[in-house]
This record gives structure tokens, C-alpha cells and sequence, in this order.
């Protein structure tokens, strides 16, 4: 291993290694290979009064600003935050977005307009599916099909149907007990007026413990409203609208 060596014993030690080759230029100290290495608790200290210091105490790693002013973080292009496996954790794209993650899967970035938001955004009075735009508030939108169509809460508040033949719902995923969750299903009669029927799930309770009839004629647009506060163990159902154009 080279050695750092110079003509000033004051500023620069005598054989310490620092790697392969390293020298001494009018105003720097080079290191072209090896490694610098330290012991726990050992610090990298930069300024005048030891204001930016890089360390690891054992336990744990510090970049830490102890000077005045602002810690800056640039970037020429993007920044990005990671896992030690590799996993994102948050993305600021140069001029663009910013991205939050939770196990590598986006929850969260913003846009020109506002913030979007993958899945619920839990607050003290609850939580909101779907995305924030622009100081508004959005409920997220969701297509079923099939016969046996799983209601996903994780995928919005606002869900539509057109039936296609005797139907059986299912709900999944609803928010944690102690946390309320509403959404809205309109379903919608086939063109031909087939008449088709919906079976909710047994969890759902209704007025007089009584599901509603369905529209029949062709086309035909009923609402429903469900909510839940206790993770979905009882539903509360509700007709917003029936027979609707």
C-alpha cells in the first residue's frame, strides 16, 4: 500500500496509508485508489469549526450539521434515497416530481398541480382514498366486471358495475378497526334487460335488514353507499339513488 508522504511534516503525515498512490498537489491531497478507513466514533470533520461531520458510532451513521446556515443535498440530475438492498425509498426527480415509497411500492408523489397519493391517506378524522389535487379532494375510481367482483378499498371510494350476469360481491381490505371508510358502487343493467340480481356479502347490514331491488330495465343505474369503522367486520349499507338515466 502507497504511502502519504511530503516536505511539510506539519500539514501532511508521514507514511500513513491512504492506498494504492496518493499525493500532495500546491493545494489538495489526491487519493487515486484504496480506501479511507475509520474506527467507530472517528469523524470526518469539515469547516472551520467542525461544522459538517460524517461518522459511524457503533450503533448507528451520521451526516451531521452542527455548524449555522442550511444543509444542502444537490444533485446535477435526480436524488434518490435507498435501501442497503437497493430498494427505493425517495426519489426527487431534477424539474419533476418528488417520490415517497413504502417498501419499494410508490405511495406518494407530487405533480404540477398537486399530490397524488397511491392507496388511503389516514388523518385524525379518518382516511382518504385516492388523491389530493390542487387544495380539492378527489375520490379515486374504480371499473369492476366479472360475476364476482372483489371490492378492493385499498383502490379508491368510487366503483361501477355492468352487470353481465347474476352477480356476488366481495370486499377486501378495508381500513383497520377505529378508522372509518365509506365508498359509493353504482351498478348498471346490461342493454338487453336481462334483470340480472346482486348477493352482497353477509357482513352488509340494510334499513329493516332488507337489501334492495334492483332496477331491472335495460341500462338501468342504481347507487349504492357502504361504510365501515370497524375494519369491515360490519357494513353499513344505504340507496343513494335507483332507476337513475
Amino acid at each position: 500500500m502507497a504511502k502519504l508522504t511530503g516536505t511539510n511534516p506539519d500539514q501532511v503525515p508521514t507514511n500513513a496509508d491512504l492506498g494504492t498512490m496518493a499525493y500532495q498537489d500546491k493545494d489538495n491531497v489526491n487519493i487515486d485508489g484504496g480506501s479511507i478507513n475509520l474506527k467507530d466514533n472517528d469523524k470526518i470533520q469539515l469547516g472551520d469549526s467542525s461544522d459538517l461531520q460524517i461518522y459511524h458510532d457503533g450503533g448507528n451513521s451520521y451526516i451531521s450539521d452542527q455548524g449555522q446556515g442550511v444543509l444542502y443535498i444537490q444533485g446535477s440530475s435526480n436524488v434518490q434515497i435507498e435501501s442497503a438492498t437497493g430498494e427505493n425509498m425517495a426519489v426527487f426527480l431534477a424539474d419533476n416530481a418528488v417520490e415517497l415509497y413504502y417498501d419499494n411500492g410508490k405511495r406518494l408523489n407530487t405533480t404540477s398541480t398537486g399530490v397524488n397519493i397511491t392507496g388511503t391517506l389516514a388523518s385524525d378524522s379518518g382516511d382518504v382514498a385516492g388523491e389530493l389535487i390542487a387544495g380539492s379532494y378527489n375520490e379515486t375510481y374504480a371499473a369492476l366486471s366479472g360475476t364476482s367482483p372483489a371490492v378492493n378499498c385499498h383502490n379508491g371510494n368510487s366503483f361501477s358495475l355492468t352487470l353481465s350476469g347474476n352477480t356476488t360481491f366481495t370486499f377486501s381490505n378495508p381500513p383497520a378497526s377505529g378508522t372509518s371508510y365509506t365508498f359509493s358502487i353504482e351498478i348498471i343493467q346490461d342493454a338487453s334487460a336481462s334483470g340480472y340480481t346482486v348477493t352482497w356479502p353477509a357482513s352488509v347490514d340494510w334499513p329493516a335488514a332488507t337489501a334492495p331491488t334492483l332496477t331491472a330495465t335495460a341500462s338501468a343505474k342504481d347507487i349504492f353507499v357502504f361504510t365501515t369503522r370497524d375494519g369491515g367486520t360490519n357494513w353499513y349499507g344505504f340507496t343513494a339513488g335507483q332507476a337513475l338515466a
